[in-house]
């Protein structure tokens, strides 16, 4: 019997910065195995980061560790979370106001998979005031992003 302890770290990641970055290399403690997936619709062209520059930026971002993998996805997240076995999904939160949002969803998620349990890290200090729709927006009038970012925009 595999008692590998897979997490689903889901999420938009348009931008990933260093606040997930983070929640993943504190995840590694915890879990085997971490699969970032990336929630992507095709037919909506609106992403600031595209896809495929983002996959390449975060799998640079985790070179060293053989335990994080980079995906995409089109489905209910639970749903992923079951076909791929991972009995975790990784979330972090910033505030009260992540958190109301993530309990909801992970109740609906247990409700979906039962098996499936969310486990929520607080963001580090450092990190609590990033988003990435700030920095999406920051980043488009011109302004350098990049102390907020494991990589460079």
């Amino acid at each position: 019997m595999d008692n590998k302890r897979v997490a689903l770290f889901p999420g938009s990641f348009d931008p990933f910065t260093k606040g997930h970055e983070d929640i993943v290399q504190r995840g590694l403690k915890l879990f085997d195995e971490i699969i970032i997936a990336i929630g992507y619709n095709s037919q909506k062209q609106n992403r600031y980061v595209p896809i495929d520059r983002m996959i390449s930026l975060i799998n640079q971002s985790f070179a060293d560790e053989p335990r994080v993998s980079v995906i995409t996805y089109n489905e209910l997240t639970a749903g992923l979370a079951n076909r791929l076995g991972a009995a975790y999904l990784l979330r972090g939160l910033r505030n009260t106001t992540d958190f109301e949002f993530e309990n909801s969803v992970s109740q609906m998620n247990r409700y979906l998979y039962k098996e499936l349990e969310t486990v929520f890290l607080i963001t580090s200090p450092a990190y609590a005031g990033i988003s990435s729709s700030i920095i999406r927006e920051v980043h488009k009038y011109g302004a350098n992003v990049n102390e907020f970012l494991p990589y460079e925009l």
